[in-house]
C-alpha cells in the first residue's frame, strides 16, 4: 500500500568506493561521504527526460546547490543552521524544515539529501515541500534506512549485553524502505517511489567510524537514551567486535532513495474500480495458449 520499492543491485553501475577514513572531526571530515550521497541521489535526475529549472536544496551542507547549479538549475537554499545555509552560497535561507518560508508552487524540483530523518514531523515536513512544488515538480531524498549502521548497533548490543545483562539503545532507530514509501502516499505525493543504495566505508582505526558520525552531527539523539555513563569497557570492546575487511573495519550506510511527483492532471491516473472489460477469474479460467 505505500508506494512502490526496488533496489538497484545490478541495475546502476556501481561508484567507485571511497578511500578507508580515518575521521577528523568537522563537517569538512565527512564532505566525502555527503557528497558520494548526493551524487547518487542526483544520479535519478540523468533518468528524467524533463528539464528542471527552479529547485530548493533542503540541507545540502553546501554540498547539493552547487552540484545542481552545475547543471543549469537555479537553486536556492535552506537549513536550520544560518551558518550551514550560508555554505551553499546566495539565494539561501535559514529555515526550519516545518516551517517553511516560501509560497506554494515555487519549486519544480526539491531535493533532500539526507537532511530529513531528523525532522520531528516528517509527515508534515514533506506535505510542506509537496505544496511548495509546481503541479508535476518532483521530490528528491535520501535518508539513512534500516541496516545503516548495523555492524556497530550490533556489536554495541551484544557486547553490553555481555556486560551488564541487558542493552540500551545506542544507535538510532532507521525506517525500513516500506515506511518511507508510504511516508510519501501520505503526504500526498503522487507515483512514489522508495529504492535503496549501500555505501560501505573502511576505517584503519575504529574510533575514526565515531569521530566521522559526530562530525556529521549524528550522534544518538534520541530522546528516550540512556543518559547514564555507559560501562567504561563497552566502547572498546564493541569496537574491537566490529567485523573487518582487510583488517579495516567496515561500517554501512543504506540509503533510502525516494521520489514523488506533485499531483498533476496529465499524470497516469488509475483507472476507475469496475472499470474492466473481463473478470480476474474468466482470465484465470482461460486455457493456456
Amino acid at each position: 500500500m505505500g508506494g512502490h520499492e526496488r533496489t538497484h543491485a545490478g541495475v546502476r553501475p556501481p561508484r567507485r568506493p571511497p578511500p578507508p577514513r580515518s575521521g577528523r572531526g568537522t563537517v569538512d571530515a565527512v564532505a566525502e561521504i555527503i557528497a558520494d550521497a548526493a551524487g547518487r541521489l542526483l544520479d535519478r535526475l540523468d533518468d528524467i527526460s524533463f528539464r528542471f529549472t527552479r529547485a530548493l536544496d533542503v540541507g545540502g551542507r553546501g554540498i547539493v546547490a552547487p552540484l545542481l547549479r552545475a547543471r543549469g538549475i537555479e537553486t536556492f537554499s535552506t537549513d536550520l543552521s544560518p551558518a550551514m545555509a550560508a555554505r551553499a552560497g546566495a539565494p539561501a535561507v535559514a529555515a526550519d524544515e516545518e516551517f517553511l518560508p516560501f509560497a506554494a508552487a515555487s519549486f519544480d524540483l526539491v531535493v533532500a539529501s539526507l537532511s530529513l530523518h531528523w525532522v520531528n514531523d516528517l509527515p508534515g515536513a514533506l506535505i510542506q515541500l509537496r505544496m511548495a512544488l509546481r503541479p508535476d515538480g518532483l521530490l528528491l531524498a535520501s535518508l539513512p534506512a534500516l541496516g545503516t549502521l548495523g555492524e556497530l548497533r550490533a556489536a554495541l548490543t551484544e557486547t553490553e549485553a555481555a556486560l551488564t545483562g541487558g542493552a540500551a539503545p545506542r544507535v538510532s532507530p532507521f525506517p525500513d524502505l516500506r515506511d518511507c514509501a508510504g511516508l510519501l502516499q501520505r503526504a500526498g505525493f503522487a507515483l512514489p517511489v522508495a529504492d535503496v543504495e549501500d555505501i560501505f566505508l573502511l576505517y584503519a582505526d575504529p574510533l575514526g567510524l565515531l569521530r566521522d558520525l559526530r562530525a556529521a552531527g549524528e550522534a544518538n539523539a534520541v530522546a528516550l537514551r540512556d543518559r547514564r555513563f555507559p560501562p567504561r569497557a563497552l566502547f572498546p570492546a564493541a569496537l574491537a567486535a566490529l567485523p573487518r575487511s582487510d583488517g579495516r573495519v567496515r561500517a554501512t550506510l543504506r540509503l533510502a532513495i525516494l521520489t514523488g511527483w506533485a499531483p498533476a492532471p496529465s499524470q497516469p491516473q488509475p483507472l476507475a474500480r469496475g472499470s474492466a472489460g473481463a473478470s480476474l477469474a474468466e482470465f484465470l479460467q482461460r486455457d493456456g495458449p
